[in-house]
C-alpha cells in the first residue's frame, strides 16, 4: 500500500495521468462537435427543404389566409421564385395573394401577375391581365407598356400601334416603337413581294435612319444589289455581322474599294487584297495571317442601355426591352467549316 502511494505521488504518474485527462477530453470534444455539426446540417436541410417545394394550392391558401406571414414577406418571396425562373411557383403565390388584398393592392399585384404570366410565356393571360388594369386604371404607362409587348409578340402589330395611342397623350417617347412596329408590320405583309418591301424599307430608311442593323439584314439576303446602291457607309460598324456574312458573287467592288473600313473588312476575309494593314485589331490580325491560319470572325452583340450580352442579333432587347440598341463587338476563333465548306463545293 505503502509502495502505491509513493508511486501515486511520483511527478512522472501525474503527468501521465495528465496528458490521459486532456487525451480524453480532447477525444470527447472532438467527437461531440462532429456530432452537433452534423445535426446541425440535418436541421439546416430541414429547414431549406420547406422552400425547394410549394405548397399545394390548398395549403398555400391556409398559409396566406392565416396572415401568420406578412404581404410583403410573400411578395418577396415571389420576387425571388421570379428572378430565379420559377415562373409557376410565383404566380401561384400572386393567384392566392389576390384573394385576400384589398382593392388598394389589387391593381399592383395583378400587375406583378401579368409580368410573370409574359416572361413565362403565356401570353394571351397576360394580355388579359393587363386589359383588368387598364380598365379601372387607363392611365397606367407600366401595364400599357407591357401589353404592347404582349401584341407585338403575339404578332398582333395593328392593336400594338394603337397602344402606342394613350402613351403619346401621356407624353411617352413612342417615335421608336411606332417606326418598329410599321417595320415588322411591313415584313409580315404577305400582300407585298420580298421585292416592294425592300423598296418600302429603302425608303422609311432614307426617311429616319433608325433599326439599320433590321433593315439591311432583310436587304442583303432578299436583293444584294438594292443593298449596295443604297448602303449607308457610315454605319458599316454596325452591320459588320451582315457585311461579312454577304457571299463572294454579291459583292459590290466599286464600293468596296472606295471605303476604307469595307476595303480591310473584305482584305481580312480574304475577298479582295485591297489592304494590308487594318486599325481595327481583329482585321489588322487576319490580314496578316492571310492564308497562314485557319482563322474568322466571331460576333457579339451588346445592349448598350443595359449591358446584357447576346450571342444572337435583335431588335430589341429581351431584358430591357430596349429598341435598337444593339452594338456589335468583334473576336476571332477558329474557322471550323471552311475545310467542310471547301470539300462540299464540288456538290454545288
Amino acid at each position: 500500500m505503502s509502495a502505491f502511494y509513493l508511486e501515486f505521488r511520483d511527478p512522472l504518474f501525474s503527468i501521465i495521468i495528465f496528458f490521459v485527462l486532456l487525451f480524453v477530453i480532447s477525444f470527447f470534444s472532438y467527437w461531440w462537435g462532429r456530432y452537433k455539426k452534423r445535426e446541425d446540417h440535418r436541421h439546416l436541410d430541414r429547414f431549406l427543404s420547406q422552400f425547394r417545394s410549394l405548397p399545394s394550392k390548398s395549403e398555400l391558401q391556409t398559409l396566406i389566409s392565416k396572415g401568420e406571414i406578412s404581404e410583403k414577406s410573400w411578395l418577396l418571396l415571389a420576387r425571388a421564385y421570379f428572378k430565379n425562373g420559377d415562373y409557376e411557383k410565383s404566380i401561384e403565390i400572386y393567384n392566392e395573394l389576390l384573394r385576400i388584398v384589398d382593392e388598394s393592392h389589387r391593381r399592383d399585384i395583378l400587375f406583378l401577375l401579368g409580368k410573370t404570366y409574359f416572361r413565362a410565356g403565356f401570353l394571351q393571360r397576360a394580355k388579359e391581365l393587363f386589359l383588368e388594369i387598364l380598365k379601372y386604371n387607363p392611365r397606367t404607362p407600366q401595364a400599357l407598356n407591357y401589353l404592347l409587348l404582349v401584341y407585338e409578340y403575339m404578332r398582333d402589330y395593328k392593336s400594338a400601334l394603337e397602344v402606342l395611342e394613350p402613351l403619346d397623350e401621356m407624353q411617352k417617347e413612342v417615335e421608336r416603337d411606332s417606326i418598329y412596329l410599321h417595320l415588322l408590320a411591313l415584313l409580315s405583309d404577305s400582300s407585298k413581294s420580298e421585292q416592294e418591301k425592300a423598296r418600302l424599307l429603302v425608303l422609311i430608311y432614307k426617311k429616319d435612319a433608325k433599326f439599320a442593323h433590321m433593315i439591311y439584314e432583310y436587304l442583303f439576303r432578299v436583293d444584294p444589289r438594292l443593298a449596295w446602291e443604297n448602303l449607308d457607309t457610315s454605319i458599316c460598324e454596325r452591320i459588320v455581322d451582315i457585311l461579312w456574312s454577304v457571299e463572294k458573287k454579291d459583292l459590290d467592288l466599286d464600293i468596296i474599294s472606295q471605303n476604307g473600313y469595307l476595303r480591310e473588312l473584305y482584305t481580312a476575309q480574304g475577298c479582295v487584297s485591297l489592304a494590308k494593314s487594318s486599325t481595327t485589331f481583329e482585321f489588322d490580325v487576319l490580314i496578316a495571317l492571310q492564308g497562314r491560319a485557319n482563322a474568322t470572325l466571331t460576333f457579339e452583340y451588346i445592349c448598350e442601355s443595359c449591358k446584357q450580352s447576346y450571342p444572337f442579333a435583335f431588335n430589341r432587347c429581351t431584358h430591357c426591352h430596349s429598341l435598337d440598341s444593339m452594338q456589335v463587338t468583334l473576336g476571332l476563333t477558329k474557322h471550323y467549316y471552311r475545310n467542310f465548306c471547301e470539300e462540299n463545293n464540288s456538290f454545288q
